[in-house]
């Protein structure tokens, strides 16, 4: 049974415009936004957030964590204000903040309808895995604002998409469907609106059935490598798998393999 999270951190005593719940049974939490109507996220919810991925890394109940938006959208981005009136200093941690999904060991999923613009893309790209649906509206705005993304959003849609489809997302503050994101290989899939739940909740129980110790594996090696040369990537890609061999898990793998039956990994 899903309940809500609670944490030793007394900076995340009241979250900011954000809920956690967290099912152990499914061992799955789900960060949603939850600022209506538009899911603003606030500097101190930047902050928090962050704090919250550290504290689910850590968390051995949890293997899968979903983040979502409340409502008809995702988010519409960052509030605005906040950037006049936070410190040089402040702002300096935004980027670092919004890439906690990507430090995290564990997966992590963005389920993205309606508006996913500024910072709620920018988070959104930091997750392992985007669902988009038919209402998905993907949007870096900040030119209009005199401005240009702080928190990973050029840089990662750089990586996927290549400069030319970045810089029309960028300098042109173009907004994209989720058909166009799936199409160019930012979103890993799109569904109808009604589907994006069940779409997720299938994710979720696909990733649940594989090794945690080889998802962690996987995860951390290829964003390690993301930049990495050809032969350097190779090279470390063998280390991992020689790692993995000598794991309670890929010894069960194997075993189970060779019988016939689903495996039933532990993580070790």
């Amino acid at each position: 049974m899903a309940e809500k999270a609670t944490f030793d951190d007394k900076r995340l005593a009241d979250l900011d415009g954000f809920t956690v719940v967290i099912d152990a049974e499914r061992q799955r939490a789900d960060i949603t936004l939850d600022r209506p109507p538009y899911n603003v996220v606030s500097m101190l919810a930047r902050d928090q957030l962050r704090l919250v991925f550290e504290a689910l890394d850590e968390d051995d109940r949890v293997r899968i964590i979903v983040v979502t938006g409340a409502g008809e959208h995702f988010s519409s981005g960052g509030n605005i204000k906040g950037f006049l009136e936070a410190t040089p200093e402040h702002v300096s941690k935004l980027a670092w903040n919004i890439a906690a999904p990507a430090r995290c060991s564990k997966p992590v999923i963005a389920a993205n309808r309606g508006y996913c613009f500024g910072v709620g893309f920018e988070l959104s790209l930091a997750c392992d895995f985007r669902i988009a649906t038919d209402t998905t509206r993907y949007a870096l705005p900040e030119q209009k604002l005199g401005q240009i993304p702080g928190s990973g959003g050029s840089a990662r849609l750089q990586k996927m998409v290549g400069v030319t489809r970045t810089k029309n997302i960028v300098m042109r503050s173009m907004r994209i469907t989720g058909k166009q994101a799936y199409d160019w290989g930012i979103a890993s899939d799109v569904v109808a609106d009604a589907d994006l739940e069940t779409a997720v909740d299938a994710l979720v129980d696909e990733l649940i059935a594989f090794s945690p110790i080889a998802q962690r594996t996987a995860k951390k090696l290829l964003n390690d490598t993301d930049d990495a040369l050809l032969t350097t990537a190779i090279e470390l890609e063998g280390h991992s798998y020689s790692r993995l061999r000598q794991s309670d898990d890929f010894r069960e793998g194997v075993n189970a393999f060779h019988e016939k039956r689903a495996a039933v990994f532990v993580g070790r």
